[in-house]
């Protein structure tokens, strides 16, 4: 890839197919300033300890996560990138100040103002005025194990995981980041599962949709987990705590599954696609799903079955996100995703 950088896991081969397609699309982006991207070996880190680069065409920059801060509309992705939309997703801008250049894989925020991006190099990052600027509370270039997700229960109670089965918690808000080591899994073998998707339901119960068809559960805020059998052998990439108190998870090749007992048992759900699945989420009503392919899932009994639709571009989505306006709003390799004529998102 011509920008030499990692565009959302690079990890094993194979199993997030989305990882390799994001990394094309990082090759067509020239930075504004013109700075040259970084040798992909380990002096890298020095350089990726640098404020984010700034795009000329910043929505059209790879973005891997997004999430709502009141109003406004977060989007994560290469280079350290933090993208703002105050009109529903209409026009977007940079933040004002981002202290990395990491690939930020995800963003999550609890209120308008409070919130938290994670990526590579073990980023983790803080705001406290709605995306505007950041704060590094954490970044370790020494090896390579970036995060996946991020998820806080509260102001203080937060999780963030990502490869080989690393999970980092905290209590007080981020200032101090302790990592948590799973217990092996059931199956035998060391605990080294890639961590895709932290999520949690109504009650404050963590959970964490894992390679190999696995989901993490935590009941004391990530300071214990115990491991939880889908059935499915496949990695799966995303995860829903519905308002009934239902769990969701997806992954490869369209897969997804349910669980109505917190996770004790699951069934399998025809979701209408063979496209792998990057991301649910709930809106009001009505459940979402996006995926490869330009896959949008959306289902209105609670994930007990499914309705796809595929764009015509067949992008790859990444992200979505309920805008203020109730519309979805959809991310990709390539950036914002428009609405198409005649098509709904």
């Amino acid at each position: 890839m011509r920008a030499t950088i990692s565009l959302i896991l690079a990890i094993v081969a194979g199993t997030c197919a989305w990882c390799v397609s994001g990394q094309a699309a990082a090759q067509a982006q020239t930075p504004a300033d013109g700075a040259a991207a970084p040798a992909a070996t380990t002096a890298s880190a020095r350089l990726r300890h640098q404020p984010a680069l700034h795009f000329a065409a910043a929505s059209s920059a790879p973005l891997l996560g997004a999430a709502r801060a009141g109003g406004r509309i977060v989007a994560v992705g290469a280079r350290g990138i933090v993208l703002l939309s105050d009109d529903a997703g209409k026009a977007w801008r940079q933040a004002q100040a981002v202290p990395v250049r990491s690939t930020l894989t995800a963003v999550q925020f609890i209120d308008a103002q409070r919130g938290w991006a994670v990526g590579h190099d073990g980023t983790i990052l803080a705001s406290s005025d709605g995306g505007e600027h950041w704060a590094l509370q954490r970044f370790d270039a020494s090896v390579d194990r970036p995060l996946f997700s991020v998820r806080f229960l509260d102001a203080q109670r937060g999780v963030a995981v990502g490869l080989w089965s690393l999970v980092l918690v905290t209590h007080d808000g981020g200032a101090h980041w302790q990592e948590v080591k799973p217990p092996k899994p059931p199956d035998g073998g060391k605990a080294d599962r890639n961590l895709f998707d932290a999520f949690a339901d109504r009650d404050g119960v963590l959970y964490v949709a894992a390679e190999r068809g696995t989901v993490l559960r935590s009941k004391d805020a990530g300071a214990s987990w115990d491991y939880l059998d889908t059935g499915y052998k496949g990695s799966l990439w995303s995860g829903v705590a519905l308002d009934d108190g239902s769990l969701l998870v997806a992954g490869l090749r369209g897969s997804v599954f349910r669980s109505e007992d917190h996770g004790a048992s699951w069934q399998p759900v025809a979701s209408g696609s063979k496209s792998s699945l990057t991301e649910l989420l709930q809106s009001g009503g009505e459940l979402i799903g996006v995926g490869l392919d330009g896959t949008v899932l959306r289902s209105r009994d609670g994930g007990r079955s499914f309705k796809a639709s595929q764009r015509d571009d067949r992008i790859a989505l990444t992200a979505a996100v309920v805008a203020p306006d109730q519309g979805l709003r959809l991310f990709s390799e390539q950036g914002v995703v428009a609405p198409r004529p005649g098509q709904a998102q």
